[in-house]
């Protein structure tokens, strides 16, 4: 969802940016009865905040071991690992990846992330990649455009 950029301001403030296209496509997806989970190492209460406006409700901050937490969303859910696609971006993301049905990343992911995704978006971190990824789910599926997906 980020490009990896973090803007340090006094005291301790710390700011990222996210791409509003990103944002559109997972308040739709949402909308369509989509399940979206987040799972972050980072832990910035307005990331938060910004994905809950989304409809997210999933949303795991400062996650150490990504992979226990992935389990327990998916026990939560009652979900599969045949079920999910799963974006990762670097090196914490490899053994949840690894066990998906479908891994993806963004253009400008770490080596050894492209090395298990099976699919690797064009689109960069952070501009818009987590767009193209939903877009085409919901294409394939018959649920991206339709007479109200224009409506926020």
């Amino acid at each position: 969802l980020t490009d990896g950029s973090v803007f340090l301001l006094p005291p301790n403030d710390m700011i990222r940016t996210m791409h509003t296209r990103d944002g559109y496509a997972m308040q739709l997806a949402v909308k369509k009865g989509y399940n979206l989970c987040i799972i972050t190492g980072g832990n910035s209460p307005s990331v938060k905040e910004r994905l809950q406006y989304f409809g997210i409700q999933d949303v795991y901050m400062a996650s150490k071991n990504k992979v226990d937490v992935y389990n327990d969303y998916k026990s939560l859910r009652g979900i599969s690992d045949d079920e999910v696609l799963y974006m990762g971006d670097d090196i914490p993301d490899y053994r949840v990846m690894e066990k998906v049905a479908l891994p993806a990343c963004p253009a400008d992911a770490a080596e050894e992330i492209k090395r298990v995704a099976k699919y690797i978006s064009p689109v960069k971190g952070g501009k818009g990649c987590v767009r193209d990824v939903i877009e085409q789910t919901l294409k394939v599926q018959g649920h991206w455009f339709d007479s109200d997906s224009h409506e926020w």
